[in-house]
């Protein structure tokens, strides 16, 4: 099957909810990578099964889907057993066959973004390490979950002078982002020529939009108490995905647009793979439509 192979439009798959049948039903409507979402402790998931078994209905499926990531989104800074598993997932990661282990930086909670830096250089230094001799790559999540500059309690990846400090503190070439437009939105953030700046850092993005109500934001302003803004899947929400995949494209990137469900208003519950399968479909739209090689 002729197909893109330079970006992929795939989904997040749950691990602790029945992944390998998950994959299985969902692979019948064209998601072509998978990132795998791990809990924030791993216990005692069998890795190396788990990875036999999902590449196997892979390669049962006749298809060129692929895990594009692991993921894991525990707080490492202040979590020793999830720092400890960020080093088991970049052991395993070739056993999936990908190089890329995303998740978030953790965080000092209730501290300043700045006092979180030492505490993640000494966390994420050697891990940074194994993944450049594994020759994996490091993703980070920039979701604020709930933080701000002042204070948060689980990731401090989440705006452009916290990136510029993270990679000042641990430069490397195996240590980038995991961006989605949707947390810029959240942040009144236009993600577009922010991209443009930072895509050379981006490894990964999540399938993720938004829609802000400006009317609530100019008379109600965005700490009064009233929803000024909701995440949406992908073809509900206000970015133009073609120009996002086009700038891609230009500055290079190779990977997947990973569709992350489970957050829109509208299409949830028994409308959630309806709302899915649009934004797949939307987003190869999108992407070109379908891959026609050169005679």
């Amino acid at each position: 099957m002729i197909s893109h192979d330079d970006i992929r439009i795939g989904t997040l798959v749950q691990v602790e909810n029945q992944p390998v049948e998950y994959i299985r039903r969902t692979l019948p409507h064209g998601f072509e990578s998978f990132e795998l979402v791990f809990p924030k402790h791993l216990g005692n998931i069998d890795l190396r099964l788990l990875a036999d078994e999902i590449r196997a209905v892979l390669a049962a499926e006749d298809n060129t889907a692929v895990v594009s990531a692991l993921a894991i989104y525990g707080n490492p800074l202040i979590d020793a057993q999830t720092a400890s598993d960020w080093s088991r997932l970049l052991d395993a990661a070739e056993w999936f066959g990908c190089n890329l282990v995303c998740g978030f930086t953790g965080r000092i909670p209730g501290k300043p973004v700045p006092e979180s830096l030492p505490a993640f250089k000494q966390v994420f230094t050697p891990l940074v390490k194994q993944a450049e001799e594994r020759n994996v790559r490091i993703a980070f999540e920039n979701c604020d979950m709930h933080g701000n500059w002042e204070s948060g309690d689980w990731n401090i990846a989440h705006a452009p002078a916290a990136w510029e400090m993270i990679f000042d503190a641990i430069p490397s070439h195996a240590l980038g982002l995991e961006w989605e437009p949707c947390h810029q939105i959240v942040s009144l953030i236009e993600p577009l020529p922010q991209l443009r700046q930072w895509a050379h850092k981006v490894f990964h993005l999540h399938g993720k939009d938004a829609t802000v109500y400006w009317d609530v934001v100019r008379t109600r302003g965005i700490r009064g108490g009233e929803e000024y803004i909701h995440h949406r899947t992908p073809g509900f929400g206000q970015t133009n995905w073609t120009d996002l995949i086009s700038i891609l494209r230009m500055k290079g990137f190779r990977g997947s647009i990973d569709i992350e469900g489970w957050h829109d208003p509208v299409y949830r519950d028994d409308l959630e793979m309806t709302g899915q399968v649009h934004a797949l479909n939307y987003l190869k739209q999108c992407r070109g439509g379908n891959f026609v090689a050169n005679p």
